[in-house]
């Protein structure tokens, strides 16, 4: 009974992390550009797959590292070209926006890799147990909560004491007196839409290892993100950080009962 209690709380504290990195990135953009980008877990089917793709080339850390970079670029290039049109007018227009790139890398990711799931093959020596009485707790798994944790204290040290972070926070704050002080709110608003898409790609990667990889992966994990993100609280980034890991611990207790 001890070990099912701890392999559901287990398995909710790592989904709880990708929808934490999720609904981190989904916070940047939304409280920054006032975006609610429902291409988010679009962004993190891309992700994965291209990981997917470099790794019999560059190795399960080459992917690791490269593929939430190039989704990060990709993601500027998607604000720089149809998002960035949409500032200043009807939140109705981005929020269409989307949802129709949403669609548009789901049947693209289809089109491109197959409707079938694939396996996403990650290191033996990280698949193997740690402990016979606790045979889920994987290396991969403590790696996952390790990586996820590092993420995101990097994050909240880039907005708390570094140039860009701080104008992001002071933008998400007053973006009218930001720009009034000199800063070019269109490259912030570019540089914080392709962090916000990183941490998708970076979910997505991880993910792929666990879950395995289909072109759906990416909206069952961003639809809780966005619960996440009210059950944390509107425009808080620690809120949507805490709101994500309660709600994968809760999915994960409701799925073993």
């Amino acid at each position: 009974m001890t070990q099912l209690v701890l392999f559901n709380v287990l398995n909710g504290l790592i989904v709880g992390a990708f929808y934490a990195l999720m609904a981190l990135g989904l916070s940047l953009i939304l409280n920054l550009s006032g975006v609610i980008n429902f291409a988010h877990g679009g962004f993190l089917a891309i992700g994965a797959y291209i990981a997917y793709s470099l790794t019999p080339y560059i190795g399960f850390w080459g992917g690791l590292v490269v593929a939430p970079v190039l989704t990060a670029m990709l993601g500027a290039l998607t604000e720089i070209a149809l998002i960035r049109r949409l500032y200043g007018r009807d939140p109705l227009y981005s929020l269409l926006m989307t949802f129709g790139l949403a669609l548009i890398f789901e049947d693209a990711t289809r089109y491109i890799w197959g409707a079938q799931s694939v396996p996403y093959q990650i290191p033996g020596w990280l698949a193997s147990p740690l402990s016979l009485n606790f045979f889920f707790l994987t290396g991969y798994r403590l790696f996952m909560v390790i990586l996820v944790a590092i993420t995101l204290i990097g994050l909240f040290l880039i907005l708390g004491f570094t140039r860009i972070g701080i104008r992001i926070r002071a933008g998400t704050a007053d973006l009218e007196t930001v720009s009034v002080l000199g800063v070019n709110i269109r490259l912030l608003r570019t540089i914080n839409f392709a962090l916000g898409v990183y941490l998708a790609g970076l979910a997505g990667v991880l993910a792929a290892g666990m879950l395995g990889l289909q072109p759906t992966i990416g909206t069952s994990l961003s639809m809780p993100s966005f619960v996440a993100i009210i059950v944390g609280g509107l425009g808080s980034l620690p809120g949507t950080l805490l709101g994500g890991l309660l709600i994968g611990i809760a999915s994960g207790i409701s799925a073993g009962s």
